[in-house]
């Protein structure tokens, strides 16, 4: 093996950690072995099944809920882990239950969408419902109990507590409810996409003397889902009571002279992949809000009933909703899990919530006012949220601030309804200066608020495109140009993740803050390409999707392979959020079987199926699940000599690689390369806390915990703790 060689492979498994994360140099690494020493022949490939994608998004959300399972962690935040795999398993039924439905109706048997698929899939998620229920039931609402925190029953209430919850009830919630009798002129009203109802079966005619007896009460959104009951009729402790336990104790006195014989919650939920032909409409922002509107009223893909529901009613809805009897879920509690999390906000008990922590000020980045003389001199990372984004904001801000500055062009994902950021554009343009926003109106379940933004920085005058027709523009990146030195000099911004403060503080990202001309000269041209989609850009260090960004990393990882069967040594390390495109998967183990070692850190859905003998036995795959999000893309190659390092938007998916505007830029400063090296890919290959491995038969095991085990996350906030006092940094550092 070529001595260059075996110093990359070692830079990602066996190097100091510079971090000063010192429990995890101690840690096993992920892949004990040094290439050299294992060179594998090629073979001719053995036969690769892919693993199924829904299966493996259905166990990211196994291995988020043991957070809410394990006894280590808070109980408010334990509370919230459990409502945040309810939220995924809502967007899950959203977008991806619909094909699955349509092939069960349809009797298919084969493709990849089926009968016996669909029933697979409902089988594993039921079972993951039921998981999430027994543990409220048992384990959450007893130890909330324990510590005099309850959701106090009807039958549970005192005299007084009843006298209060029918004072709010007939003042607070019987006004907003207009119960719904069934007959020919009043049909199945429109269901809102998960909102909270009521169905109930009634005795006696009405006031005509009609034998109408189904109604339906349909719940406001605007009402809290759980009240605290006031000190004076609950002294002790708190005590709560839930919205659908009020209206359920009063239900009768919505239906006078009828009587309630039998009655449920429930709860649909409806496709909401919005589809709109962008070549066949004129005005595509116009379009979407008028789609938006139908979002909530979608095709039907779930039925979520109270448990002790009769079989009538359970069969009149599956009936009204067309669907088959496993799209009915029966649940033992609330029939949105979610909306419990309403009490993280009303329990005010900092014992019961994770240590309060201030991300640091970002290393190397001077106060406002000397961010841009600092990037002429080199650039500068940041770790959120570690790190603070508001060393984004300052830098933007200083770009708004700056007279010499002439123009600003960012691109819009997800920014949130609001936004500083967003003011801060709106401040460029008043300022004279040209601002150029590539809002992405299409960005799942952010439509509305992006259409806004839209308008908001058009109303004052700035250019706003929407990116390339059939495309969504999911790069993210800020370009500044400046007067200086008798021309332009250019200021980039490029990020792993969204330009939203909020999701910042919960997800792990890296940004990089650059002047290197080449890779802002290709920043502009990528801007130049999505506003007037002129032929696909030529650029120097950006590798840009729909174009060569799949072809480059299939070349990257066929280069390592193809340097590991010379006995040069092959390593790749790649961290990610989903690996499921086909061309990429089958480029990995094409490379592993010439002898290259793999690790792969996929937080979510896998299909690469790890650790097949004769398949996959150089791949590793494992997933870290920790309080904050994994959400940075970082992919390391070494092949022979040649080492590269790139920081990227994309995930390995198929959309990413070829129906998204995506960027993938490398890092060439040499401190910054092992930096990221250390606290993104070493720090978790050795974490001995919160990772999980991918076994060969599919399925995810815990990885190995250390008894005093701290995990790649707590090492990365305690590294960067700012200290009680910090003085501002000195840009000449």
């Amino acid at each position: 093996m070529h001595r260059r060689g075996r110093q990359c492979h070692e830079a990602v498994t066996d190097a100091p950690n510079t971090a000063g994360m010192t429990s995890l140099q101690t840690a096993a690494p992920a892949a004990e072995s040094t290439l050299g020493e294992q060179e594998a022949p090629a073979r001719a490939p053995a036969r690769l099944v892919l693993l199924d994608r829904d299966h493996s998004i259905l166990a990211f959300n196994e291995r988020v809920l043991d957070w809410a399972v394990r006894e280590d962690v808070p109980l408010l935040e334990r509370l919230r882990y459990l409502c945040i795999v309810s939220s995924n398993l809502d967007e899950f039924f959203e977008v991806r239950a619909a094909a699955h439905l349509d092939a069960a109706r349809a009797g298919e048997t084969r493709g990849p969408y089926s009968a016996g698929g669909f029933e697979a899939l409902a089988l594993k998620t039921h079972a993951l419902v039921a998981r999430q229920y027994a543990l409220y039931n048992d384990s959450l609402m007893p130890a909330f109990a324990a510590r005099g925190i309850r959701i106090v029953s009807h039958g549970e209430r005192t005299a007084a507590q009843r006298r209060w919850v029918r004072e709010h009830f007939h003042h607070e919630v019987r006004p907003l409810l207009i119960p719904v009798g069934l007959d020919p002129a009043h049909p199945f009203p429109q269901v809102a996409n998960k909102s909270l109802n009521f169905i109930v079966r009634l005795r006696g005619g009405d006031a005509f003397g009609r034998e109408n007896e189904i109604a339906i009460v349909k719940v406001p959104r605007a009402l809290p889902r759980v009240m605290r009951l006031p000190v004076k009729v609950a002294p002790s402790g708190l005590c709560f009571v839930s919205l659908s336990s009020v209206i359920r104790t009063h239900l009768a006195e919505l239906f006078p002279g009828r009587q309630v014989c039998e009655f449920s919650q429930f709860r649909v939920t409806r496709h909401s992949d919005m589809a709109v032909d962008e070549e066949d409409v004129r005005n595509l922002r116009t379009a979407l809000r008028q789609e938006l509107q139908h979002r909530h009223y979608g095709q039907a893909v779930r039925l979520e009933v109270s448990a002790g529901c009769t079989p009538f009613l359970a069969d009149f809805l599956q009936t009204q909703f067309a669907l088959p009897a496993a799209a009915l879920y029966r649940v033992h509690g609330p029939v949105n899990l979610v909306r419990m999390g309403q009490l993280v906000e009303l329990i005010d008990d900092p014992a019961l919530l994770f240590p309060p922590r201030r991300p640091a000020w970002p290393a190397k980045l001077p106060r406002p006012g000397a961010i841009l003389a600092q990037l002429r001199r080199r650039d500068v990372l940041i770790h959120q949220p570690f790190e603070s984004f508001d060393g984004v904001l300052a830098f933007l801000r200083e770009a708004v601030n700056d007279p010499q500055v002439l123009a600003i062009k960012q691109t819009i994902y997800r920014t949130g309804s609001d936004s500083e950021l967003m003011e801060l554009l709106r401040e460029a343009m008043l300022r004279g200066k040209e601002v150029t926003a590539v809002v992405e109106l299409k960005a799942r379940f952010d439509e509305e608020a992006n259409i806004n933004w839209a308008e908001a920085l058009e109303s004052v005058g700035a250019q706003v495109v929407y990116g390339v027709v059939g495309l969504k523009t999911h790069a993210k990146m800020l370009l500044v140009t400046r007067r200086e030195g008798g021309g332009l000099r250019r200021y980039g911004h490029l990020s792993t993740g969204n330009y939203n403060p909020r999701t910042a503080r919960l997800y792990t990202d890296l940004s990089m803050l650059t002047a290197d001309e080449r890779i802002t000269a290709d920043m502009d041209a990528v801007f130049d390409h999505l506003a007037n989609q002129n032929r696909r850009p030529r650029l120097s260090r950006l590798l840009l999707a729909p174009f060569e960004l799949q072809r480059s990393l299939i070349a990257k990882i066929d280069a390592a392979g193809l340097a590991a069967e010379r006995g040069e040594g092959g390593r790749i390390v790649a961290k990610m959020n989903a690996l499921t495109d086909e061309d990429l998967i089958r480029a990995l183990v094409r490379a592993g079987q010439r002898g290259a070692r793999i690790d792969l850190i996929v937080r979510g859905a896998c299909m690469l199926p790890a650790q097949v003998p004769g398949v996959t036995e150089h791949i590793r795959v494992r997933s870290v699940i920790g309080r904050f999000l994994e959400h940075t893309r970082v992919f390391y190659f070494c092949a022979g000599e040649h080492e590269e390092l790139y920081l990227a938007s994309a995930d390995w998916m198929n959309r990413n690689m070829l129906r998204r505007v995506e960027l993938a830029w490398p890092v060439t400063d040499r401190r910054l390369r092992q930096r990221i090296i250390d606290e993104c890919l070493v720090a978790y290959l050795h974490d001995d806390r919160d990772a999980w491995t991918l076994e060969s038969d599919g399925r995810y095991a815990r990885a190995p915990r250390a008894l005093d085990g701290t995990g790649a996350q707590n090492a990365l906030m305690a590294r960067y703790a700012p200290p009680p006092t910090a003085a501002p940094p000195n840009p000449e550092a």
